[in-house]
């Protein structure tokens, strides 16, 4: 291989995004290998039918929560809270919409239901950003508290009981489709528009970098990093507001006790694959996609391969670790150095 091409792979393969992305293909290519039609995209019943439409519609709130957690962990935060964030925000819809059996009407007309749920969702943010902010309670405190009360609000909000839902027009936020494609994925397209115009058309982004890198200097440079660090704080439980729409709108119902279980953990893990630093500052929103994707497919792969339920987050554990270990330059420096280190007994090939 000339130099240039080599200098060119190189670059590309230094990239933050590289990874990621070739993690995804990979995965995409061992979901191909057991499974022939795993690429085949059909038009059934008037829209996109097949397994990518699948992931896309099933990743959804995963990639808004993951979005959320992003702008958290770019201020040198961590939110804990939004596995229970998402299960307020679907419990306080369903109660809301109630209904009959008919599925034609409701207790409160639907867009005031979401617009409730949205509310109380931002509500919860507001309040984490508050206590690490205002308060001065460390992230994963503050969070911890409403991850462990939230889950028994959601259970007040319930009754104890799962709600099912049956007015129809609310099942195609997380099950309607529009175009052919999910209508979930024009939701999560228009907040990851609405949030990459922000923070690259506007002096946010830079704000934010800078609050994540010395919270103390930008402050002294005029930047109003608490109410930065509440902002980001009340947008992602807004994220995680609509994702719980999203979830009690697909499968009909309210958990309170299940809804968005361990989603803060894996959104945690998109983030950190999608190559958004854990120590604030650097952060990529495209990352975020590309690793909530991930997560997805792998989920996707260990139940199609047949995988024994009992070990596939063993089975995600080991694969997220290989791909943090790769994208770590100072891994990759230490495993070339390894392979660079000459001979000790001075033997020649």
């Amino acid at each position: 291989m000339s130099e240039a091409p080599r200098s060119l792979l190189g670059a590309a393969m230094r990239h933050h995004l590289a990874w990621p992305l070739i993690t995804l293909v990979l995965l995409l290519v061992v979901n191909t290998a057991f499974n022939s039609s795993f690429l085949q995209i059909e038009w059934r019943d008037g829209h996109l039918y097949g397994s990518l439409i699948d992931i896309l519609n099933r990743a959804a709130p995963l990639v808004l929560v993951s979005l959320g957690m992003t702008m958290v962990i770019a201020t040198r935060g961590i939110d804990i809270s939004v596995g229970a964030v998402v299960a307020i925000s679907a419990a306080v819809a369903a109660w809301m919409i109630g209904g009959s059996v008919a599925g034609t009407e409701t207790r409160f007309p639907m867009p005031l239901a979401i617009l409730g749920a949205l509310s109380v969702a931002a509500l919860c943010g507001l309040w984490n950003g508050a206590l690490v902010a205002k308060v001065g309670m460390q992230p994963i405190i503050a969070t911890l508290i409403l991850m462990v009360a939230g889950r028994g609000i959601a259970q007040l909000i319930t009754d104890g009981q799962i709600i099912t839902i049956y007015y129809k027009p609310f099942f195609f936020l997380g099950g309607g489709y529009l175009m052919g494609l999910p209508f979930s994925v024009f939701i999560v397209a228009g907040v990851f528009l609405a949030l990459y115009l922000a923070v690259t058309r506007t002096a946010l982004g830079l704000f934010i970098q800078a609050v994540g890198i010395n919270p103390t200097a930008a402050r002294v440079a005029g930047v109003r990093s608490r109410r930065l660090i509440v902002a980001a704080y009340t947008f992602c439980g807004v994220c995680a507001g609509i994702a719980g729409l999203l979830i009690s709108s697909n499968v009909k119902s309210a958990d309170g006790n299940n809804a968005g279980q361990l989603l803060e953990l894996d959104a945690i893990l998109a983030v950190t694959l999608g190559g958004t630093a854990l120590t604030g500052g650097r952060f990529s929103l495209v990352g975020s996609v590309i690793g909530a994707l991930i997560i997805q497919t792998l989920t996707y792969a260990i139940y199609s391969l047949g995988v024994p339920p009992e070990i596939n987050l063993v089975v995600k554990a080991v694969v997220v670790f290989v791909v943090v270990l790769l994208q770590s330059s100072e891994f990759r420096s230490q495993v070339g150095a390894l392979m660079r280190r000459p001979d000790p007994t001075g033997s020649r090939s």
